[in-house]
């Protein structure tokens, strides 16, 4: 469907056609036959942008993932974080910043409510006493979503939430056989924080011990800061991980980088996990473990959408906690980094 007008919502009608409305009814339309209707987000022209109701985009809610391409979910957790807390805001304060996004994206034409149909299922019901408790109920939650033929596009919450998201894909996708971008500051790689096995800083270890990813089509990118011994960034190297230092990134186009991750991941299912910490506090401050000489939020943008023609099967935006940035700027790029996600899933058309 080309050409519709803005605030048209699309309906089903008795003989199977598609017809739209305004939501006025003062601009009937009828369209092609088509077997599903496309949610559409509310625009910031039919209802203010400070009002309408709290999802992301403004799209629909809804309570399972039954007849969707895509969920944005959101896991308020961040029992997994050692340094600020605050993360558990991070789905509202995402969503809350998400209305300033228009649905077709100016650069590469993406159209992805023409392609795809999405709503958002709100949040994960957390135990927020208990972690391990936690990361089971998240594990569950996504199972379910995953029994649909629907892909998750997940608002965090700290980076804890990655483990058990890729726990549920891997029963969907098999073991061993997924792809990972992940775009972070830190590797991620302790064995145990205090000791405990399931951290924000342990999850990327626990996943390639389980077998829940493929290392040699996984690349971290950003990675930089001080560590507690000099080869800290090695145990990923060790496991076959391409590794890209925030220095390697310095000054210079990500283009030519996600050039050879494209070729490094190839075919495939791959999964995109985005801590806003990888990029630099002066562009995402609200986050709870921050550091300096980072990636720009133009990098950030060159490396999702350097993700297009992979088999993108699902991401993450994590580690957002607003209350360090009262500008909203933080969960507004975060929200605008899932959007991003969202135009290079598979089956998104790019209009002429």
């Amino acid at each position: 469907m080309t050409g519709h007008p803005r605030g048209v919502t699309y309906v089903r009608t008795g003989n199977g056609d598609i017809k739209g409305h305004s939501r006025d009814n003062r601009f009937p339309h009828s369209w092609m036959r088509c077997t599903m209707a496309f949610n559409q987000p509310l625009g910031g022209n039919e209802m203010p942008r400070f009002a309408g109701p709290g999802t992301f985009m403004r799209l629909p809610s809804q309570e399972n993932a039954q007849g969707l391409d895509v969920a944005f979910v959101g896991v308020p957790v961040d029992a997994g974080t050692s340094n600020r807390p605050g993360a558990r805001y991070g789905p509202r304060g995402v969503r809350s910043e998400s209305v300033m996004i228009r649905p077709y994206h100016m650069a590469s034409r993406a159209a992805p409510f023409d392609s795809l149909q999405a709503a958002d299922l709100g949040d994960v019901p957390i135990n927020t006493y208990n972690l391990p408790k936690t990361v089971q109920i998240i594990e569950a939650f996504y199972d379910a979503i995953l029994a649909h033929p629907c892909k998750t596009l997940s608002i965090g919450g700290d980076h804890v939430i990655t483990l058990p998201i890729l726990r549920a894909h891997a029963k969907k996708y098999g073991k061993g056989t997924i792809g990972l971008v992940h775009v972070d500051a830190h590797a991620d790689v302790n064995d145990d924080m205090f000791g405990e096995k399931v951290t924000h800083g342990t999850w990327l270890r626990r996943a390639v011990e389980e077998k829940l990813i493929d290392p040699l089509r996984t690349v971290q990118i950003g990675l930089r800061a001080t560590g507690y011994a000099a080869d800290d960034f090695d145990w990923s190297r060790r496991q076959g991980i391409r590794v890209v230092q925030a220095e390697e990134c310095w000054h210079r186009s990500l283009g030519p980088v996600m050039d050879q991750v494209r070729a490094r991941i190839g075919g495939g299912p791959v999964y995109v996990s985005f801590d806003i910490d990888g990029l630099d506090p002066s562009c995402a401050p609200g986050t709870g473990t921050p550091e300096f000489a980072g990636l720009t939020t133009i990098q950030g943008y060159e490396i999702v959408r350097g993700c297009h023609g992979l088999d993108v099967i699902g991401g993450d935006l994590v580690e957002v906690s607003p209350a360090y940035d009262a500008s909203g700027n933080t969960a507004m790029l975060g929200a605008n980094l899932l959007y991003e996600m969202l135009c290079v899933l598979p089956g998104v058309k790019r209009r002429d």
